[in-house]
């Protein structure tokens, strides 16, 4: 598989240090972009939930510069961990963000009861799922756009939850690697501490994103540069696999033929 792509780096490398004028006129057009999304959707601001991870600090940074009186980010936790918490803190600072937190924790206890659903990964489905639902009732009371925080290395490989974190209006740096991801992320002041932590989604106690994955995010980002050579070839393999197995959560959802089409006569 090939894929071309035009980053904000200055050649293919993925140690390549980005020309700060194109990390400014990128920002510019997705300022520009969201301003256009919100007033075609006749909304007046943007909502996102606030995790204290990189991708949805940077989409809080990119709401808030084209909004800055109407962007929302949701703090939403379960479990969540004192850390991550911290960085919210220290992210609303820099940005002068305006949040509400909604604790979910007995909500989700409760749903868990209920429906005794006991496997590790169906549990931790329906946190982002949980979060999804009351994304949308603030959004809708504020009459905001939802904006998602996938970039494009977890879609390429469809690591979200459908109809979690995957169920959004927008996606604003779903055309940003990890690694680009980063680079924006300190060129809008998005604290240090959050930028050069583990990536995780926090699914569980001590998850990590590379971790489950196998493979880390450099990897991936030369994968979608397509720097081969620069990975090791089972890990490309997985790459692919992952991609094709995951491509049900990249499309709308199927639909049978209707039944004028299915009695209809090959002419």
């Amino acid at each position: 598989m090939s894929i071309k792509r035009v980053g904000l780096r200055v050649d293919n490398s993925i140690n390549a240090r980005p020309d700060s004028k194109k990390i400014k006129e990128y920002v510019d057009y997705l300022v520009d972009w969201l301003t256009q999304r919100v007033k075609k959707a006749h909304a007046k601001g943007i909502i996102v939930g606030i995790s204290g991870g990189i991708d949805s600090s940077l989409v809080a940074a990119l709401a808030k510069k084209a909004f800055p009186d109407n962007t929302l980010g949701v703090v939403m936790p379960i479990d969540s961990m004192s850390f991550d918490l911290a960085h919210i803190e220290e992210l609303k600072k820099n940005l002068y963000l305006s949040t509400v937190t909604v604790d979910l924790k007995n909500t989700f206890d409760e749903i868990t009861r209920v429906t005794c659903v006991e496997d590790k990964m169906s549990l931790s489905n329906i946190k982002p799922r949980l979060r999804m639902t009351t994304l949308y009732a603030l959004a809708q009371q504020h009459n905001y756009i939802v904006a998602g925080t996938d970039n494009e290395d977890e879609l390429f490989i469809g690591y979200f939850t459908k109809h979690g974190d995957g169920g959004v209006d927008i996606l604003p740096i779903s055309r940003l690697l990890k690694n680009e991801v980063q680079l924006m992320a300190r060129y809008l002041n998005v604290p240090e501490s959050i930028i050069n932590k583990k990536p995780s989604a926090g699914l569980w106690e001590g998850q990590s994103d590379e971790d489950e994955l196998g493979f880390s995010y450099a990897d991936l980002d030369n994968y979608l540069n397509n720097n081969f050579n620069l990975i090791n070839s089972d890990i490309k393999l997985k790459i692919d696999r992952l991609h094709k197995n995951t491509h049900h959560k990249r499309q709308k959802a199927y639909q049978p033929k209707s039944i004028k089409e299915f009695f209809k006569k090959e002419k």
